[in-house]
C-alpha cells in the first residue's frame, strides 16, 4: 500500500508545472528528485533548483506542497543541492515540450566545453533551421539567453546549458 501512495505522491507532484514555463512540469525539467512516504506517514519530496539563484524555486516548492495537500498527504519538501542539477536532466518529452512552446531547449552534454561557453548549434524552434544568432545571452529569464533565426527572422530564448 505505501508503494501505491509514494506512487500516486509522485504522480501528484510530478504534475506541477514550472511558473516560469508553464508548459514543462517539474518532473520534465528533471528537478523533482524523488517522493517518498516516510515513517510518519509523509509526502516526502526532494527537490534540486535549476540553480542557486533561481527566483521560481520557493514558488515550485509551495506549488508541489499544496498539491501534494489537495491530493491528500501531509507533505514535507526538501530541497537538494548535490549534485547540482544540470539540463542534461530535462527529459525528451520536456525537450519536445520547450521546442512546440516556441523555446529552444538545451543542447545535450551540458559538461562539454562548447556547451558551458557558448560555442553550440542552437536550431530554431520554429522552423529548426541551424542558422541563428545570438542576441543576447539573457532571455526571458536568467536561465535563457535570446536569439533570432536567419531564416525565419523569428526571435526565440533558448534554454541554456547548465
Amino acid at each position: 500500500m505505501v508503494d501505491l501512495e509514494a506512487k500516486r505522491a509522485w504522480a501528484v507532484a510530478a504534475a506541477v508545472l514550472d511558473p516560469e514555463v508553464p508548459v514543462v512540469t517539474v518532473a520534465d525539467l528533471g528537478i523533482l528528485r524523488s517522493v517518498e512516504i516516510d515513517a510518519q506517514g509523509r509526502a516526502v519530496a526532494r527537490v534540486t533548483p535549476t540553480y542557486s539563484g533561481c527566483p521560481a524555486v520557493l514558488a515550485i516548492e509551495l506549488a508541489i506542497e499544496a498539491a501534494l495537500r489537495d491530493a491528500g498527504f501531509d507533505p514535507l519538501i526538501e530541497r537538494v543541492l548535490t549534485p547540482a542539477w544540470t539540463t542534461d536532466w530535462i527529459t525528451d518529452q520536456g525537450r519536445e515540450k520547450l521546442r512546440a512552446y516556441g523555446i529552444a531547449p538545451p543542447v545535450a552534454g551540458s559538461s562539454s566545453k562548447r556547451a558551458l561557453f557558448g560555442d553550440v548549434v542552437v536550431s530554431c524552434p520554429r522552423c529548426a533551421a541551424q542558422d541563428t544568432s545570438k542576441l543576447s545571452e539573457f532571455g526571458s529569464t536568467a536561465c535563457k539567453a535570446h536569439y533570432r533565426c536567419n531564416a525565419c527572422l523569428e526571435p526565440f530564448d533558448y534554454f541554456k546549458c547548465i
